[in-house]
């Protein structure tokens, strides 16, 4: 798979100066972290589960948490188990391919009894993702990830979610900060990204922000949230990937653009007038959310509506300015540091400070790609949206 394949080529060739990167399941941790993306969550107990994962790969999304937590009620959870364990054999019986699949489970025990019950079909399972975690809590879950490795010879990835009350409670939070940074370094060639469960830390408040708000406004998340990177996103080596928070709101209709979108894979003026319906539909606080998260450090996001996911896509493309900059800073003759003006001459690039910024970036150019010089933002989620 590779990020915006659903494109047609003669399209991806006229949008990209770089392409994206093929993947798999069985690609390195170091491009699965980043090549995550959009993870959209679905409930485990959908009738039509197997069929809306093919659906959505075919919509270009890459990376899906099949849910067994907090999106369905106590009572399913046995229904849901045994819904999970058929609809992957009806997937593995089709024989498409599917995004990076993972499975959100409730306690340690469900990670080896479902890998023991899926069977074959467990080749199509990426890993898990791990609620509430905490030092305490997730030395279980990991336990059980590796023993479930080991039994079915199989690479399974854990992604911990932060959002438990002692993370975001002042008081508690550099403890717990330290108890996780100590377990999922313990565990580190298992853990393939963290992910912020910011509607936990509001709700343990009365708190919900509204869809003008992003979740860096409202202070108590954001300050989680800059603790999180700071002990646990560091660039020097002992970091790992933190992916984006969920945007709750979803009034955005893709069909609405579709008869404007088949006239041409590129928008011939109509810029402004996407930009106005994505605002009135919601979406312009979740598109100043995506900057905010990446130039707070983190990539990648949770998703629960499918019309989220090209949005964060599209701004998960490497610039073509970007791009530029991140080979200049990292040319081999510039290892000695030193200042140099931008080839586009409208900053300065110093290459000691902003090395492990390049290095970023290349690896997000690697598996999102490098758009084209004159193409920006809604020419790539135009492009995507298109069918």
């Amino acid at each position: 798979m590779r990020h915006f394949g659903h494109v047609p080529p003669t399209v991806r060739k006229n949008l990209f100066h770089q392409e994206p990167c093929e993947f798999t399941a069985g690609s390195s941790a170091r491009v699965l972290s980043a090549a995550l993306g959009a993870t959209l969550y679905s409930p485990a107990t959908r009738a039509t589960l197997a069929g809306d994962v093919l659906k959505q790969a075919r919509r270009g999304v890459t990376s899906m948490v099949l849910c067994l937590e907090d999106s369905i009620d106590d009572a399913e959870v046995v229904a849901a188990e045994a819904n999970l364990v058929h609809q992957f054999a009806g997937l593995d019986d089709r024989g498409e391919e599917v995004p990076l699949l993972f499975v959100r489970v409730r306690d340690p025990l469900q990670i080896p009894d479902l890998v023991q019950r899926l069977g074959a079909s467990a080749r199509l399972l990426c890993g898990f993702v791990l609620p509430k975690f905490t030092e305490e809590r997730g030395m279980g879950f990991l336990e059980a990830l590796t023993a479930a490795e080991s039994a079915s010879g199989r690479r399974l990835f854990a992604m911990p979610v932060l959002e438990s009350p002692e993370l975001l409670h002042l008081e508690t939070r550099a403890e717990t900060l330290a108890g996780i940074a100590r377990t999922v370094e313990k565990y580190r060639e298992r853990i393939l990204a963290l992910r912020l469960g910011v509607t936990d830390f509001c709700s343990a408040y009365g708190l919900r922000r509204s869809p003008d708000m992003t979740a860096y406004d409202v202070k108590i998340v954001a300050g989680v949230i800059a603790d999180v990177v700071n002990v646990l996103g560091r660039a020097d080596g002992s970091g790992f990937t933190i992916t984006g928070p969920v945007w709750e709101y979803f009034r955005l209709q893709e069909r609405m653009f579709k008869p404007q979108l088949r006239r041409s894979p590129f928008l011939e003026g109509r810029a402004e007038e996407l930009r106005t319906a994505l605002i009135e539909h919601d979406l312009d606080g979740l598109l100043r959310e995506i900057e905010l998260d990446r130039a707070n450090g983190l990539l990648g996001k949770t998703c629960i509506h499918p019309t989220h996911v090209m949005p964060v896509h599209a701004l998960s493309v490497v610039s073509h300015e970007e791009f530029s900059d991140a080979q200049d800073i990292l040319r081999p003759e510039r290892g000695g540091g030193g200042v140099l003006r931008s080839a586009y001459t409208n900053k300065m690039n110093e290459v000691k400070p902003h090395r492990a910024w390049a290095e970023r970036t290349l690896l997000r150019a690697e598996v999102f790609g490098v758009a084209a010089e004159d193409v920006g933002f809604v020419d790539l989620l135009t492009a995507g949206l298109a069918e």
